[in-house]
């Protein structure tokens, strides 16, 4: 499965090569609560064609009409802010005190442009992060290799948006607690991987969208080990949860949580030890899993883990912003 910046910037490539002009539109600064994220994008057509989103639709069909009366940028990108008074938040759908700044780029059935935009979609393909630099003065785009990704900023007239591999999510047990974590984090553009080397368990699995694999745990653990990607044991079976973690603990891991009550946390941690994990590694591992809200219920307890996913991607997306720009 894509993410949807791969989506949308794979649209641009398809109508570029078939020799359309077209246009990539982005949220570059908001104000108060809006109803997209900082950095999402739209790719559109000549024929108003439209891939991704931007508000839900109501600010899409403000582009569109702007098309059609031939007022979009047509050589330079430009800025268009929406929400600037009670009148439009209601007209956009945005809420209220909310605002939002889009830049719209004009794209070239070009080969600079298609080599530029299949430079970052096999960036993305690879599990690689890619920066982009954009005169908003000239349209002029610069690419480079970065290890980090950081917030979406504009510094004076150059826009920098970087671009990073989707976040994935392998849980070890296909069971009901993997079930609801799996629709909450499907429904938050995760990609999830089910790992369950039991057959009866991966027969009753039912949910569309998560991949299924009956590798052994920590063969699972290998195959998707990168920075973007968290680990969660959830079988209550120490032989399987213990395997995938001895091999977690050990890679470069976004997050590695289990799922148990503080006791058996603590018999976890012991048993770790005596299998030669340092107390360095084991000092990474989130146990009890998810945020302390009292959850009690499979659902209560995943919607507690992705916030506690949620809450460690803001932070660490802060920290970045703090320290290094």
């Amino acid at each position: 499965m894509k993410s949807i910046e791969q989506i949308v910037l794979g649209a641009a490539i398809e109508f570029l090569t078939k020799g359309e002009f077209g246009w990539l539109c982005t949220v570059v600064k908001t104000f108060g609560a809006s109803p997209r994220p900082l950095g999402s994008m739209l790719a559109m057509d000549s024929r108003g064609v439209v891939f991704g989103s931007l508000s839900g639709g109501c600010i899409e069909e403000e582009l569109l009409d702007k098309l059609r009366r031939g007022e979009l940028a047509a050589t330079h990108p430009e800025i268009l802010e929406y929400g600037v008074s009670a009148e439009e938040n209601e007209r956009f759908g945005l809420p209220c005190g909310g605002r939002m700044q889009i830049l719209v780029e004009p794209l070239a059935p070009s080969a600079e442009f298609c080599i530029l935009l299949g430079e970052l979609c096999n960036a993305l393909d690879h599990r690689r992060a890619k920066r982009r630099q954009v005169n908003i003065g000239t349209g002029q785009w610069q690419l480079e290799d970065i290890t980090e990704c950081e917030p979406l900023s504009i510094t004076g007239n150059v826009l920098v948006q970087d671009f990073g591999p989707r976040y994935r999510l392998l849980l070890i047990g296909a069971n009901e607690l993997a079930r609801c974590i799996s629709e909450i984090a499907l429904a938050m553009d995760y990609r999830v991987i089910v790992c369950d080397p039991r057959e009866d368990r991966r027969d009753q699995w039912a949910v569309t969208g998560a991949e299924l694999s009956a590798s052994m745990p920590d063969d699972a653990v290998s195959e998707f080990a990168d920075p973007y990607t968290a680990v969660i044991t959830l079988t209550h079976d120490p032989r399987i949860d213990d395997m995938a973690l001895m091999q977690a603990l050990t890679e470069s891991l976004f997050y590695v949580g289990a799922l148990g009550s503080v006791r058996t946390s603590e018999k976890r941690r012991q048993r770790l030890k005596q299998l030669d994990i340092s107390d360095e590694q084991i000092d990474r591992l989130y146990a009890p899993v998810g945020l302390p809200i009292g959850s009690k219920s499979a659902m209560e307890i995943a919607l507690a883990i992705m916030a506690q996913l949620t809450q460690l991607r803001s932070t660490a997306s802060k920290a970045r912003t703090v320290n290094g720009g």
